[in-house]
């Protein structure tokens, strides 16, 4: 057997392996609320090859007309591993308006579930619907608080075929920040009886100051395919240019309320939640242990840029070691969904019950138009005590009884005597000529300096943690007090342990750490890293 028939022996053994192991059929729509009228996209998808027949589709005709059904076969390669999928495209059009079901379908032995769609009630006399193209602008209030959203809509009705050449003039408001959400969406819509192409698109709109904001009138220009005169061969004739403009539409704008608080971002939404989530969960753990809280804002009605930080929770005995927000928006059938997503490493550094506060937000319902408050409940962290970090510490001294009275008479005795002994010999110190310090075993400070050198300019945070823990063992006073005394390098080390306790230390620079060492009053080290000399001064200066 050849190799070439090998290999798509065995591409098509993996193609049915992955097949009968993700054996579902999905169903999913362009969108679940609609007018009456208006088609619908249903989309079927397996990715089980072992599928070869066609949805069955009876189940939806109660319900709907089935106007078209297309299917698309793909192959997909990731990371390596090939994937094949088949999709149905199904065209339908409601019976019915208010809330229709479509049912579950069968293929093989696969079964999809059932999708739920809000069939809308609309007035079938649309203005100039008795032109072949006309344009549609609607919004969803005709009221509106300030920074608060408004969802433009945006259809362009045609009963004629258009060629691809079609544009719209952009939606420019100086006076409001503008989403669109998503883009065009197309179907159809049958209006008194003759079918019309839809493309819809929607905006949202957020006015920055109060008063009248006038929605200015668009303009959509396409070129229309026509029909091929008799006798012509069916050939379609030159098109023409034609040109519609939508109308302009006032809305309101209020300023905030009164009752809102002064001192309080406002945030003018039709839904909020505030979630936060752990790990590892529960948040229990050792002193030095590394704990990692996500809070998560999210905000029906409002961009993610809108959404303000989260109120500080900073707690004596835990240190914060917080990482960049995350942003992210999500259209939705009622606008934008804004979400922010805060992470920070939270390091204990004593044992106990550390309590975190309450974290609140304060926000205005628009949809029940009222102040409202949502908030996270106050945590009580259970810390143990770290084994490895603790100091063992002498217990007290027990009471001594007249017995045991001279063995500490005898210490004193012999301290007094050494004690004696060191000043003479310093005393006779004094008159000797100055010796130099014997050399010291192991790394001189100057090999440790380099090496904290070569690691800052690497930004290697783990390295330079150890070649900086090295060096600082060979200086007179402790890293905690030489970073008392000077604040470049308190900061420098403060960027230091941020990013060997979060996921930016790939991001972490070590210039300032260098620079800060390197400027370290001459008092509060024993080698600067711009010191040139080869040795120490004179132990006994005269």
């Amino acid at each position: 057997m050849s190799r070439l028939s090998v290999f798509f022996i065995s591409l098509a053994m993996s193609v049915l392996v992955q097949g009968v192991q993700a054996a579902t059929l999905v169903a999913s729509v362009d969108r679940a609320r609609l007018n009456s009228g208006e088609t619908v996209e249903l989309t079927l998808e397996t990715t089980d090859v072992t599928q070869f027949g066609k949805p069955e589709l009876a189940p939806l005709e109660a319900a709907f007309e089935v106007r078209d059904t297309r299917q698309v076969n793909r192959l997909t390669t990731l990371d390596g591993d090939r994937q094949a999928a088949t999709r149905w495209i199904i065209t339908l059009l409601p019976r019915q308006t208010g809330s229709v079901v479509i049912p579950a379908l069968q293929l093989g032995e696969l079964h999809s579930q059932s999708i739920t769609l809000q069939v809308l009630h609309s007035d079938q006399t649309l203005n100039n619907n008795m032109a072949p193209v006309f344009i549609d602008a609607s919004l969803d209030a005709d009221s509106v608080y300030v920074q608060a959203q408004v969802v433009l809509t945006l259809r362009i009705y045609h009963s004629v075929p258009l060629y691809d050449d079609s544009s719209l003039t952009p939606l420019q408001l100086p006076e409001a920040h503008i989403e669109q959400l998503g883009e065009s969406r197309t179907f159809e819509k049958i209006i008194n009886g003759v079918r019309h192409g839809v493309i819809e698109m929607r905006y949202a709109i957020y006015p920055q100051r109060s008063g009248t904001l006038t929605i200015p009138a668009l303009v959509f220009s396409a070129t229309t395919v026509e029909p091929a005169a008799p006798g012509d061969n069916n050939t379609p004739r030159p098109g023409k240019l034609t040109r519609v403009t939508s109308a302009q539409i006032p809305l309101n704008v209020r300023a905030m309320p009164t009752a809102y608080p002064a001192d309080t971002p406002w945030l003018p939404a039709r839904s909020l939640s505030l979630s936060e989530s752990w790990n590892p969960d529960p948040p229990n753990g050792q002193v030095g242990d590394s704990l990692t809280r996500t809070l998560t804002l999210k905000a029906e009605g409002l961009s993610s840029a809108q959404l303000p930080p989260l109120p500080d929770t900073t707690v004596e005995g835990l240190r914060r070691y917080p990482d960049q927000p995350q942003l992210n928006n999500q259209n939705s059938e009622r606008g934008l969904i804004g979400s922010r997503e805060e992470r920070e490493a939270l390091v204990p550094a004593q044992g106990g019950n550390l309590e975190l506060p309450t974290v609140e937000v304060v926000w205005w319902n628009t949809h029940e138009d009222h102040l409202e408050r949502t908030s996270l409940p106050a945590r009580t962290l259970q810390v143990a005590e770290n084994p490895g970090l603790v100091v063992d510490t002498p217990a007290g001294t027990p009471d001594s009884g007249p017995g045991l009275l001279w063995p500490w008479k005898l210490a004193c005795m012999i301290l007094l005597c050494t004690t004696l002994l060191g000043f003479g010999l310093w005393w006779r110190a004094r008159s000797q000529p100055a010796v130099l310090r014997a050399a010291q075993t192991g790394p001189s400070p100057r090999t440790l300096l380099d090496d904290l050198k070569r690691a800052c300019q690497a930004n290697d945070t783990q390295a330079t943690r150890q070649a900086l823990d090295a060096w600082a063992r060979q200086q007179p006073e402790t890293l905690a007090d030489m970073a008392a005394r000077f604040v470049p390098l308190s900061d420098a080390l403060d960027g230091l342990n941020g990013a060997l306790y979060s996921e930016t230390g790939q991001y972490w620079q070590g210039e300032d750490l260098w620079r800060a060492i390197g400027t370290i009053p001459a008092t509060d080290r024993v080698l600067a890293p711009t010191a040139e000399n080869g040795g120490l001064p004179p132990l006994y200066p005269k």
